[in-house]
């Protein structure tokens, strides 16, 4: 079930704008589990900058929704976002009370390689006030893993195509010094946004349909 989202549909023909998103999370407790952990940064590129959300988590929550309302419509990339990124933000955000553009649909269709994230049943269809979405992960896992017999992850993929990942101790991140954090955070968001960008022809049909989904409360 993918599709062109309504906020982007008339654009499909032609190149839009991709904006790499990824967040980072709290590991001294349980970074995969938003009932526990926070969110510590949010970044996301666009061509030629990368920005980074960082702090008191309702306040990047504001900041980065304000940042994804005033940005021309396009769509938000992510890596692993329909299971991970995007239902994490909205548990926590709704934990603050803190309002988001982001809707999600949960989609019963979409098949996970893993355990969905705690509190949730599976993965979810996405779009952000004007902006549709795409996981980036599921379109190289349909396309380029089975053809190629590679790992999925997203330094897997960025390597296999000459990109330079920066690697860290996922497990370890709250030892990262704050420049590291958001030099590691700002690379994934960018890789998710030029892998996306590099395979435009497929990805167009991958992008999020919403509107044939039911508005349901994203955690279950």
């Amino acid at each position: 079930m993918v599709a062109e989202p309504r906020s982007v549909g008339c654009c499909m023909g032609r190149r839009i704008p991709v904006y790499g998103l990824d967040i980072e999370t709290d590991t001294r407790v349980d970074g995969l589990d938003p009932r526990r952990s926070a969110v510590v940064t949010v970044a996301l590129a666009q061509p030629g900058l990368d920005e980074v959300f960082t702090g008191f988590e309702p306040d990047l929550f504001d900041e980065l929704d304000e940042r994804l309302a005033e940005l021309p419509p396009g769509v938000i990339a992510t890596w692993n976002g329909a299971a991970f990124d995007l239902p994490f933000l909205s548990d926590r955000a709704r934990r603050w009370g803190s309002p988001l553009g982001l809707d999600l649909r949960f989609d019963p269709t979409m098949r996970l390689p893993h355990e969905p994230l705690p509190g949730h049943r599976g993965g979810y269809r996405a779009s952000w006030h004007q902006h549709g979405h795409i996981d980036a992960y599921r379109l190289y896992r349909a396309d380029v893993g089975p053809a190629l017999r590679v790992s999925c992850s997203l330094k897997s993929i960025a390597r296999l195509v000459g990109l330079v990942p920066i690697e860290v101790d996922r497990g370890r991140i709250h030892d990262l010094s704050r420049e590291a954090l958001h030099a590691y955070a700002a690379s994934d968001a960018r890789l998710a946004r030029v892998l996306t960008e590099r395979r435009w022809g497929t990805a167009a049909r991958y992008v999020d349909r919403v509107d044939t989904l039911p508005a349901l409360d994203a955690a279950s």
